[in-house]
This record gives C-alpha cells, sequence and structure tokens, in this order.
C-alpha cells in the first residue's frame, strides 16, 4: 500500500482507559468487528512508556506511574491525529518486555486509544469524542490479569500476584481518579445467577454509569418491554453529577439479548455492523460469547457514530 501524505478528514476518537487487564483490548476487537477494519485505527497509549521491563525493575518504578511515560508526546500525537495527520510512534512489546520499531499509524475516520494513562492530562481528553472508563471489581481484573500474564506474557500466578501488589499504590494514585473524567463507565461484575459458575466470564453482569455529557440511545420501550427482568435503568448522582445506570444480566436469554441489540441498531442507520454472532465474543481457556459485552461494544459503537454525525454538521 502506498504512503499517503498530507492531513486527512479528522477522525473520531475514543479514549478507553483502564487498568491493566481490565478489558481495554476486548471492547476494542468488537468495536472494530462491527465497523470493520478498514474504518478504524487502534493505538495503544502504553507504547509510550519510557522504560522498559528490566529498566523499571531496576529504578523500581511501575508502567503505571506518568513519570514512567513519555505523556507530552502522546499528547502532541493525539492532537496530530484528531487533525488528520499521520503519525510515527513508538511500540512497546508486552511479551518481550521491550521496545520493537515505530509503528506508522495512518488516522482512519475512527480511532480508538486504548490504555492506562490516556485521559491523565486534559490534552490528552480533548482529543477525543468519546472518553470510557473500565472499572471491573478488583477481584474480577487480578483474576483476569493473572489469567492473561501467565498464559500469553510467560509470568507464573505468583510473580503477577507480586506486580499486583506493587502496582497498587499507582492504580490508585494515577489510574482510578480518570474514571471522573469518562463520559461512559463500563464495569463488568459477577451476577448471582447460578450460570455464573458455570459459564464464567460469560455470564457477568454490565452496569453502564452514564453521564450527560453524551446524549444516550434512549432505550426506554424497549426495557419496559422485557419481562425477563435482566436489563435495568436507575438514575444516580455522583460526584454532584446525575448519572443513569443501566444494567444488563448476564443471564440473559438470547430473546431479550436480541430486542436490546436490534433497538441500539435502530439508532445507528446503517453502520455495516457485523452479525450478531460475531460480537460479544471474548476468549478464557476457549473462545465466549457474552450478550452484555455484545450489548456494551454496540452501545461504544453508537457514540462513535453520532459523534461522526455531529462532526459533519459542524463541518
Amino acid at each position: 500500500m502506498a504512503v499517503q501524505s498530507g492531513a486527512i478528514a479528522r477522525p473520531i476518537i475514543m479514549g478507553i482507559v483502564g487498568d491493566s487487564a481490565a478489558g481495554k483490548t476486548t471492547l476494542s476487537r468488537g468495536i472494530l468487528q462491527i465497523l470493520g477494519a478498514e474504518r478504524v485505527s487502534v493505538l495503544c497509549t502504553d507504547d509510550y512508556h519510557r522504560y522498559n521491563r528490566a529498566q523499571r525493575k531496576e529504578l523500581g518504578i511501575t508502567p503505571l506511574n506518568p513519570a514512567c511515560n513519555y505523556l507530552d508526546i502522546m499528547a502532541q500525537q493525539l492532537q496530530l491525529l484528531r487533525a488528520g495527520e499521520p503519525i510515527l510512534k513508538p511500540h512497546y512489546d508486552h511479551k518481550l518486555g521491550d521496545f520493537g520499531p515505530p509503528q506508522y499509524i495512518l488516522p482512519r475516520p475512527f480511532l480508538i486509544v486504548e490504555g492506562l494513562l490516556g485521559m491523565y492530562w486534559q490534552e490528552m481528553r480533548n482529543a477525543y469524542s468519546v472518553r470510557v472508563y473500565l472499572d471491573p471489581p478488583e477481584e474480577l481484573r487480578w483474576r483476569w490479569k493473572v489469567r492473561r500474564d501467565s498464559m500469553q506474557r510467560g509470568y507464573s500466578e505468583r510473580e503477577v500476584l507480586d506486580e499486583l501488589a506493587m502496582r497498587e499504590p499507582d492504580s490508585a494514585a494515577f489510574i482510578r481518579p480518570q474514571r471522573d473524567h469518562a463520559d461512559l463507565v463500563v464495569s463488568f461484575f459477577p451476577g448471582e445467577s447460578p450460570n455464573f459458575e458455570q459459564g464464567g466470564d460469560a455470564h457477568l453482569n454490565v452496569r453502564l454509569t452514564l453521564h450527560g455529557t453524551l446524549r444516550h440511545p434512549d432505550l426506554s420501550e424497549v426495557i419496559a418491554e422485557d419481562r425477563s427482568g435482566c436489563v435495568r435503568s436507575t438514575l444516580g448522582r455522583e460526584g454532584g453529577r446525575a448519572v443513569e445506570y443501566l444494567e444488563i444480566d448476564g443471564s440473559i436469554s438470547d430473546e431479550p439479548a436480541a430486542a436490546l441489540e436490534r433497538c441500539i441498531l435502530d439508532h445507528l442507520d446503517a453502520c455495516g455492523a457485523a452479525s450478531m454472532e460475531e460480537l460479544g465474543l471474548f476468549s478464557d481457556s476457549q473462545v465466549r460469547h457474552s450478550h452484555p459485552l455484545a450489548l456494551t461494544q454496540l452501545f461504544l459503537v453508537y457514540h462513535l457514530l453520532r459523534a461522526r454525525q455531529r462532526d459533519e454538521i459542524e463541518v
């Protein structure tokens, strides 16, 4: 493919922030499936680490610490991408714990920016049309991290647990406060369904905390018609702001899940969505499907497409 030069139409950027193994890549992968790989670029802010794994160990610093990252370069390159300019960004190989060759990123119509510190500075937050924070219970996130790092990155379970304990102060100081800057908070958590132990993560509930900084799709009609009791919407307040909580049980059956999916798709107009069988997929020991995950992915795509519409109107 020939290298293109010059600015293109500025992309719509979604920032997805969460602690290590919170599920950022799983969400991003589903969004890419829905919109199509030719329309979506993905950038990982963890590539902007200042030190490799050996250097961090020697210095006694964690990658969650802003001082361990080139946040100034990250913010600068996000602004370039927002303007439709290509960038040459660093690349960090998590499996090797070291840096690889830089990568050329050409912004496509949509850009997903995922990582640990993507909403840490205001300059970064200004680049996003949609800001998402992933907030699973810590016990669940620790389980996900042990599974991922032991299966994919060559760590022992003990090493992962020790690393998590060492990172906790930085998680509290630098990662979790970014939740306050999100338009939408996604929290997968175990429910009380007897199916949970049998199906594991496939039966996790999800709670979406919806802030008024975005106009969210109206699902009231389909929620009112739901007889399963697996979909609920309530109002609340967080940090002095009114929020809506949309909760979907992991035990939701195919019929009400399909009704919700269709309701969101109706809001999307024609978006070239993948078949429902391809959404909500994740991998533990095998590939599984989750209705709450699929619905969350569709919900985020809704906001990307609506942001694109707003952008085109303003232009």
